[in-house]
Parts: C-alpha cells; structure tokens; sequence
C-alpha cells in the first residue's frame, strides 16, 4: 500500500477521470509516501509530509491509500524529491506514480486531523 496526501476537493474533482495531480504535469510524477514501519502514527511518514508540505492547507486532508498491484501508471521508489521532509532519513525512498492513478487503485481513504496546536497528528477512517 502507498499513501498519497491530497485535498477533499482535489480528490472529488474529476470524478469521471484517471486522478491526477499538478506534479504530474510539473515533475513527470505524483508524489506519494510509504506506509509507516510501526503502527505508532508518529513516525508515519505521511504526518511527516502533511507537515511539512501542507501546514498551511484548509479545509479536510486526505490520504487516499493506493494498491500499488492494481495501478495502471508504473511505480519507482526514490529519493524524496526536492528533499526529503525535516525530521525524515535520508535513505527513506518513497513512492513516485509515473502516470495518472487509475480510481479502481484507491482502495480506502483516511482523514488527517490536527491536533489542539494545528499540528496535522492523527489518521482516521473516512466513510
């Protein structure tokens, strides 16, 4: 399973299409992230992104979780691109989708939500 971080709205857009993000056009893939080793949501690499690249974001953040078997588009696992996230090793790869993630693929979503700082801190079950 990957993990890619995206808004409500970025999700719901297009529903009748392949989705797709700006950093397809831009970079050639869509950025997403690994699973994380523990169970323990702290060190879940996907927090670590949704704080980094998304702590201005308003409105719900997603996580839209990927079967990697089921993509259409191909998978690389690389180098965080431009850097990998503070508080992140530098030798964690993470997944690239070099295509448009067919909707068939997104086998579940969860909602990230803040904590009492703002802080994105927690993932939960959206239905």
């Amino acid at each position: 399973m990957i993990l890619h971080l995206t808004t409500l709205d970025g999700w719901l857009a297009h529903p009748d299409r392949p989705y797709a993000t700006a950093s397809l056009a831009l970079e050639g893939f869509i950025h997403c992230s690994p699973e994380p080793d523990s169970p323990d949501q702290q060190d879940s690499p996907v927090l670590t992104v949704a704080n980094d690249r998304f702590a201005h974001t308003q409105g719900p953040l997603m996580v839209l979780l990927i079967d990697e078997d089921a993509l259409d588009s191909p998978v690389r696992w690389e180098a965080a691109v431009p850097a990998p996230p503070p508080g992140t090793a530098a030798t964690v790869l993470f997944p690239h989708i070099y295509g448009p993630v067919n909707r068939s693929a997104v086998v579940g979503m969860l909602e990230v939500q803040r904590d009492h700082s703002g802080k994105w801190a927690k993932l939960i079950p959206w239905s």
